[in-house]
C-alpha cells in the first residue's frame, strides 16, 4: 500500500514538473505598451522654395475639316508636317515632340425630328513639346501658328534637375519639424530626449495650372511682337514627419 502511494505521490510530482514548462511558454509576455510608456511627440512639417523654372512643355497641333475621312487626315498630316518642321528650326530636337493625341471625328448636323446627317469628318493631331530654352517659347509658338497650328491647350513649366529645390525644402522642413517640437516639449515642461523617426513624403510641385488656349491667345502682344510668355517662379514643397521621445 505504501508503495502505492508513493508511486502515485511521484506520478503527481513528475506531472506537475511536466506542465510547468507548457505552462511557461504560455505565459503572456511581457507588457506590448513598453513604447507608450515612454512621452512622445508625433509631428509634421513641410519646407518650400522658390525657383525659376528652365524648360516649359506646351500642347499644341492641327484640327482639320474635310468630306471625307480620308481627305481630313491627308490635310492634317500635311499641316503637321509643316508644325513639326518649324519647331525642328526653332531648335526643338525630335526628342522633345512627342504625339500626344490623334483623332478622326465623323461630323453630324442634327435637326428637329430627322436622323442626324453626316457633314463631314474631323481630324486633330496633338504633339507635346518641351521646350528646354524658354527664350526660344514665345518663337517657337509663333513659329507653329505661321506652319498651320490652330490649337494650343496648355502650357506648363519645370525644371530640369529638381534636386537642388528639393533639398532646400527638405533642410527647412526639418527646421520647422525641430521648431515645432522644442516649442511643444517646453509648453508641456519637458525636453526632448532624442528624434525616434522621420519620414518623407513625395516633393510637389503646387504650381498654377497650365495655362489654357483662349488665355493663352490674350497673352499674344501682336504679330509682330510675338508671344510673349512670362515663366514666373515654381515653388517646390516636401512634407515631413518625425516622432520625438520626451524626458523630464
Amino acid at each position: 500500500m505504501k508503495t502505492l502511494m508513493r508511486a502515485s505521490a511521484l506520478a503527481l510530482v513528475l506531472a506537475a514538473g511536466a506542465a510547468a514548462p507548457a505552462a511557461f511558454a504560455q505565459a503572456p509576455p511581457p507588457a506590448a505598451d513598453t513604447m507608450f510608456r515612454a512621452t512622445t511627440l508625433n509631428l509634421s512639417a513641410y519646407g518650400e522654395t522658390k525657383v525659376e523654372p528652365d524648360k516649359a512643355t506646351i500642347t499644341l497641333g492641327v484640327m482639320t475639316q474635310a468630306q471625307t475621312a480620308a481627305e481630313a487626315m491627308r490635310l492634317n498630316a500635311q499641316k503637321m508636317d509643316g508644325v513639326v518642321a518649324a519647331l525642328r528650326r526653332g531648335g526643338i530636337e525630335a526628342k522633345d515632340i512627342q504625339t500626344s493625341a490623334l483623332n478622326l471625328n465623323a461630323q453630324y448636323r442634327y435637326e428637329e425630328n430627322r436622323e442626324p446627317i453626316l457633314v463631314g469628318y474631323q481630324a486633330s493631331n496633338l504633339v507635346t513639346v518641351t521646350v528646354r530654352d524658354l527664350k526660344r517659347l514665345g518663337q517657337a509658338v509663333d513659329a507653329t501658328v505661321n506652319a498651320g497650328a490652330n490649337q494650343v491647350h496648355g502650357i506648363s513649366f519645370g525644371l530640369e534637375d529638381r534636386t537642388a529645390a528639393e533639398n532646400a525644402a527638405r533642410e527647412e522642413a526639418v527646421r520647422k519639424l525641430a521648431d515645432k517640437a522644442g516649442l511643444y516639449a517646453k509648453a508641456t515642461g519637458h525636453r526632448i530626449s532624442r528624434l525616434v523617426s522621420l519620414s518623407e513624403g513625395a516633393a510637389s510641385y503646387p504650381v498654377p495650372p497650365p495655362m489654357p488656349m483662349i488665355e493663352f491667345a490674350a497673352a499674344r502682344v501682336s504679330k509682330d511682337a510675338g508671344t510673349s510668355v512670362s515663366p514666373g517662379e515654381l515653388t517646390v514643397r516636401v512634407d515631413v514627419t518625425g516622432l520625438y521621445e520626451l524626458t523630464r
